[in-house]
């Protein structure tokens, strides 16, 4: 039972983590802008965390914002709209404040479905329709086209560091357990059984004064 137990929440950290990272980092997408906007945005006790604050961003009030979108659409023909909102000194650390910037860029960048232009649009965050959540737009650059690769090199870089500290924390814990823990457990072992053996040698002790006592009485009463 307990070996479930320890395997479901490592099964669940490690989800919590993997979630956690994937919506963190960046993502790049190679996509043909259609169209930038403003539109007064409602945000709620339900999709709040995924918008950036309003001392950041271009929000009016903690309920409605005026948010800047950018709609694209991938070669395969399926469409993608992200938000484009200053992220400033909280987390996520993209450390942005060139939304305004970055909306005329995009809209110097649209294109239609006969003459396109491919852009790669660096963001994060998740596109849920059914919470009103878009990911954030953080970069958007024009390439070659729609089949050119874009190596991560930030996750790659940020899941090797993560890997190395978590390498050298387990390290740490080993010599830890080894060095203090295992002695620790080790003297208590000695001690208890320096105890158990103190208890049987007064046992034997005792189970032998009783022993001589009960012999001297049975020698009275053999001479009665």
């Amino acid at each position: 039972m307990w070996t479930y137990v320890k395997w479901s929440f490592r099964i669940l950290l490690l989800l919590v983590v993997a979630g956690f990272l994937h919506y963190t980092l960046p993502q790049h997408d190679i996509v043909r802008i259609t169209n930038t906007y403003n539109r007064l945005t409602t945000v709620g006790s339900e999709n709040s965390w995924a918008y950036s604050s309003p001392d950041v961003g271009t929000g009016e009030s903690t309920v409605t914002r005026d948010i800047r979108f950018i709609e694209a659409a991938f070669e395969n023909g399926s469409v993608i709209v992200y938000r484009n909102e200053d992220t400033g000194w909280i987390w996520p650390p993209y450390f942005k404040y060139d939304s305004s910037n970055l909306q005329a860029e995009a809209g110097n960048l649209k294109s239609a479905e006969t003459a396109p232009k491919w852009v790669s649009v660096t963001h994060y965050g998740w596109r849920l329709a059914w919470l009103s959540i878009y990911p954030n737009a953080v970069a958007v650059k024009a390439v070659a086209g729609p089949d050119v690769q874009i190596i991560p090199y930030v996750n790659i870089i940020v899941l090797l560091a993560l890997a190395f500290g978590v390498f050298m924390l387990r390290r740490m814990w080993l010599q830890f357990w080894e060095r203090m823990v295992e002695p620790a457990v080790a003297d208590v072992g000695e001690t208890w059984d320096g105890v158990e053996a103190q208890a049987g040698a007064a046992k034997a002790r005792a189970r032998g004064f009783f022993g001589r006592i009960g012999a001297w009485l049975g020698t009275w009463r053999t001479k009665r």
